[in-house]
């Protein structure tokens, strides 16, 4: 089994997907994924479009498939209605609310108000790297929802990749798919989505660092405003966060 100990190049990373298969090689994979690491498998879930996709894959490959969802205490009510929507069509899914450490109370008395303001990538780590450290704590592998047309850090995503950040197996089943895929799939399986999309959000996380677009500029537009930043670490190699 592949792991982070003895990771090498995955021969299905250099797979040309079949044009003929209308996921890109993603079903390929998930079938793969979960063959070889069953129950050790987590898929940290954003709950995006992308999400809704591999959600609706995973549940006819593994009904009862883990799924983490980083609750930081600041997402927006629409996010939480369609985490419902999806409990009560996959109900076999086990999904967990992965929390921090720190509530934003709790946040706010330790580092003063609005962290995310001043220093977004401490806030991030507080309340999504931290916590999926701890939710990938035993998990020998995970999935994540990286497209390569997202945006340049993600440009060179492949299928299957070893993560030095969680120092795990890093699987990507969606590399090769477009913003229109994606939402193409959305329609024809007739999937929920979180209606803040329709309200010129192209990306959705926390609400302080989330907001509309007029003129989106790439599909990481509205993250971050005014930052040099277009992630929130999950993705990113190891550094000091003290």
């Amino acid at each position: 089994m592949l792991t982070y100990e003895n990771f090498y190049d995955s021969p299905l990373n250099n797979e040309t997907p079949d044009q003929q298969d209308p996921t890109k090689g993603a079903l390929k994979i998930l079938e793969w994924a979960y063959q070889s690491y069953g129950n050790s498998l987590v898929y940290a879930c954003s709950f995006g479009a992308e999400s809704m996709v591999l959600i609706d894959m995973i549940a006819t490959v593994q009904p009862d498939a883990r799924l983490v969802f980083l609750d930081t205490g600041l997402h927006f009510q629409e996010t939480y209605d369609l985490i419902d929507e999806v409990k009560e069509r996959y109900p076999s899914l086990d999904i967990v609310m992965q929390k921090p450490s720190l509530t934003v109370d709790e946040q706010r008395e330790q580092y003063g108000s609005a962290l995310w303001s001043r220093n977004p990538d401490q806030c991030c780590y507080i309340r999504k790297v931290k916590p999926l450290e701890d939710a990938l704590s035993g998990a020998t592998a995970w999935i994540s929802g990286l497209r390569r047309s997202q945006s340049p850090t993600r440009a060179n995503t492949n299928f299957i990749n070893k993560d030095d950040r969680f120092q795990s197996i890093k699987i990507c089943p969606l590399i090769h798919w477009s913003w229109d895929d994606v939402w193409e799939y959305i329609e024809q399986h007739q999937l929920p989505y979180n209606k803040l999309h329709d309200q010129n959000y192209p990306s959705i996380g926390c609400i302080p660092c989330t907001t509309q677009v007029t003129d989106a500029d790439g599909e990481r537009s509205g993250r971050w405003a005014n930052f040099q930043k277009t992630e929130c670490g999950l993705h990113a190699t190891p550094q000091s966060t003290k």
